[in-house]
């Protein structure tokens, strides 16, 4: 059984391993639970405590002895269920508060203009943002696009182009030479694409749009600068524009 499942729902390790052997085992004393979990007498108790507040152990008293036991596995769902509803007023009243942290931003008067952004998740916000923040009608643009050794990186890029193209948002993209006609289908959706030659080809990519230009290395340690200047993006766009007249349609 792949022990991880329950854990990316919320459970942790520990509680995950006192909830299998207490199905395994059925009405049992600590003692044997903690054998069978693998975790130490101290902690088991704790453990117990936090899956019984989620709903997914319980006890009966017999001759003042307590004997412990999972509740049924149909639990696990409602306790998903119960999680993602939790999480959804959360986010109400998170998006609550973001006009006021913006505002304290604003007060504060600095603006962070560069920004590092280490790892696929770093990297795959700041394209949500693009989507987020453009309106139907808009364009971005993209020097040099190509996918790179990541896995997961054409999985995502397919559910963005979908999204992008969902919304009405433009693109206008310079790829590689080595991806044409390889390109997820999404991305020609809604999009003007022309593909550099062999020399002028790099592992970096630069999207840019409005006063935000973001510069994603694609590598096994995937890591993303973050610019917002508009300096910055006049100067790709003058590099852009130079590289979609000589490139290839």
């Amino acid at each position: 059984m792949d022990m991880k499942i329950l854990q990316d729902i919320g459970l942790s390790e520990g509680e995950t391993k006192v909830y299998l052997a207490l199905l395994r085992l059925g009405a049992t004393k600590t003692g044997a639970l903690a054998a069978n979990a693998g975790v130490s007498s101290s902690k088991v108790y704790k453990i117990l405590d936090r899956l019984s507040k989620k709903g997914l152990a319980g006890h009966v008293v017999v001759g003042r002895v307590k004997f412990y036991n999972a509740m049924e596995p149909q639990r696990v769902l409602q306790y998903l269920d119960d999680r993602e509803k939790v999480m959804k007023e959360k986010r109400v009243l998170v998006e609550s508060l973001i006009p006021q942290l913006e505002m304290e931003r604003k007060l504060s008067g600095q603006k962070t203009e560069a920004t590092v952004y280490d790892g696929f998740k770093g990297i795959t916000n700041l394209f949500s943002n693009i989507l987020d923040e453009l309106k139907k009608g808009d364009t971005y643009y993209v020097l040099g696009a190509a996918y790179g050794p990541k896995i997961g990186s054409r999985p995502f890029y397919h559910k963005h182009h979908t999204r992008r193209a969902q919304k009405g948002i433009k693109v206008k993209m310079l790829a590689n030479e080595d991806i044409k006609g390889k390109l997820e289908k999404p991305t020609y959706a809604n999009s003007e694409i022309r593909y550099l030659p062999q020399y002028l080809m790099s592992k970096m990519i630069i999207v840019f749009y409005r006063q935000t230009a973001i510069i994603v290395l694609w590598t096994e340690d995937p890591k993303a600068f973050l610019i917002e200047s508009k300096e910055a993006v006049e100067g790709f766009k003058k590099y852009f524009d130079t590289f979609w007249g000589i490139a290839a349609t």
